[in-house]
């Protein structure tokens, strides 16, 4: 269920996404000074929902009536890309001390190939594939 075309329209959505994922964590860190985990942890959930949306939208077109459905499917996926993103923050923070943010940012586009694999095979199976 692969294409170019389509694999591009889901990064310019992840990409979306990790401005507010960012921002959200940013704001709880930095400006509520929350844990560090929990702030990237609302951070990565807002993104979440605000991509189902437009990728539900725009990536893949589905137009399944199902959408609590379809958004649990999302969900589950984005929270096996939660536990991804939050073991390898922690892995590469924690352990090999990389900076907090570089950390993230470099879960975020491990997992970004983790959650376009398995919308593709799974949340949005039967939508036909375009260009």
């Amino acid at each position: 269920m692969f294409t170019l075309f389509r694999f591009c329209k889901f990064c310019i959505v992840g990409f979306s996404g990790i401005i507010v994922d960012f921002a959200i964590t940013w704001i709880a860190r930095e400006g509520l000074q929350w844990n560090k985990y929990v702030a990237n942890s609302l951070g990565f959930v807002c993104a979440a929902s605000s991509n189902y949306l437009f990728n539900r939208w725009w990536t893949f077109g589905s137009n399944d009536p199902a959408i609590a459905r379809q958004f649990g499917m999302f969900v589950v996926v984005s929270l096996v890309g939660l536990a991804l993103n939050n073991a390898i923050v922690y892995i590469l923070h924690q352990t090999i001390k990389v900076n907090f943010y570089v950390a993230k940012l470099f879960a975020t586009v491990l997992v970004t190939v983790w959650n376009y694999t398995a919308n593709c095979w799974w949340t949005f199976a039967g939508i036909p594939l375009s260009i």
